[in-house]
């Protein structure tokens, strides 16, 4: 059996961290492109401006406009190119990593998360979108980042909603490669440079892995609230150091090396509806991941410990916490969606119709709205 664990090569994480990111830069030359939103480059200017003093090297300001798209990607790798950098530095949200990502195309490539709203920051993959935000296209590079940095000061800083969807994302790590163990699903770790099905032979998931993906669990359920109160105060403790490495290090290294399933396949469907638009990727996430427990018909006692961390921190358990009110026809639009063939959902151990995810939307709302009803949490 052919089996893939892929990572970054170096993972750091600590309070005032972007101080040493001229020390990475250092290790690949004197110039760097920092693709940054101005607001986000503009929070750590200081920072930036002291690191770049300390270890001489340059920071060529790049213009990131929003979207990551094939335009935007030109634009940026024409400027590093005749300003000879060195290496590429994508510092902010999702967008602006994936973008950095593009531009580097797999190598000198340094990550510095603002957020910990997702697990995009160690992965060897990006989302393309088109000028005007629609979905255009997944790329996937030949290795993943040189460097993630991750300075826990910025993090405590941030909004503690980022961080309660990065915990949406997390959660669904275990249970999606649970079911990839179950299934021999194949993973994304597997996959190559320029990857088209055919490629090369699919690969397994490592016991490595899922075991990242179980820590991944546990240290929300022991952390996950007490990470919460942390940063809705801004201050560093324990609790929070170590969500954010479950929400950036174990949940990244778990959905890549150990595989999706259907709660990011219901969460792709649930974005057809207009009302899910103002939440967090993480947010229909959790809910989605609610959702695959229904699907799999999980005892009851585990649907209920991941209902009440929802609950908990804050995370929606019904499609009402998602802004929407009446599903009516639109359930089986979003069904469909979740099953169309390339989606995540079919690495579910056993086959999946779009009546069954319909029915297990539904049933996962109910669920959902008798604990919030009842305050069993």
């Amino acid at each position: 059996m052919r089996k893939a664990f892929i990572s970054p090569t170096k993972y750091v994480q600590g309070e005032d961290e972007i101080l040493n990111l001229g020390y990475f830069v250092k290790t690949f030359g004197k110039k760097a492109l920092l693709i940054a939103h101005k607001d986000d480059a503009a929070r750590v200017k200081a920072k930036l401006d002291a690191t770049a003093a300390k270890f001489k090297i340059e920071f060529v300001y790049a213009p990131f406009m929003g979207e990551c798209s094939r335009e935007a990607v030109a634009a940026l790798k024409k400027i590093a190119k005749e300003s000879r950098c060195n290496c590429t530095i994508g510092l902010g949200g999702g967008k602006a990593i994936d973008t950095a990502k593009c531009v580097a195309e797999g190598s000198n490539l340094i990550i510095v998360p603002t957020i910990a709203a997702t697990d995009a920051p160690t992965s060897h993959s990006a989302v393309l979108y088109t000028p005007d935000g629609a979905f255009d296209d997944y790329a996937y590079f030949k290795q993943n980042p040189s460097v993630v940095l991750v300075d826990t000061t910025v993090i405590a800083n941030a909004p503690a909603r980022f961080l309660v969807s990065g915990m949406g994302d997390a959660l669904s790590t275990y249970f999606e490669a649970r079911a990839n163990v179950q299934s021999f699903g194949k993973v994304n770790a597997g996959l190559p440079c320029g990857y088209r099905e055919g490629y090369a032979a699919p690969a397994r998931g490592t016991k490595t892995a899922f075991a990242l993906a179980q820590l991944c669990y546990q240290t929300l359920l022991e952390d996950g609230y007490k990470a919460k109160v942390a940063c809705e105060n801004k201050v560093i403790t324990p609790a929070l150091e170590n969500i954010i490495e479950a929400n950036i290090l174990l949940s990244g290294l778990g959905f890549e090396s150990g595989g999706l399933a259907a709660a990011h396949a219901i969460h792709d469907g649930l974005t057809i509806l207009e009302e899910t638009h103002h939440k967090f990727h993480g947010e229909k996430v959790a809910f989605g991941t609610i959702c695959q427990l229904v699907l799999e018909n999980a005892p009851i006692e585990e649907i209920e410990e991941v209902i009440e961390f929802c609950l908990e921190v804050g995370l929606p358990v019904c499609l009402e916490d998602l802004g929407v009110k009446d599903i009516g026809d639109r359930l089986m639009a979003v069904a469909e969606k979740a099953c169309i063939p390339e989606e995540s959902v079919h690495a579910m151990p056993f086959p999946v119709k779009p009546a069954d995810v319909a029915a297990a939307i539904m049933a996962a709302d109910k669920l959902g709205k008798q604990y919030k009803e009842c305050g069993c949490c």
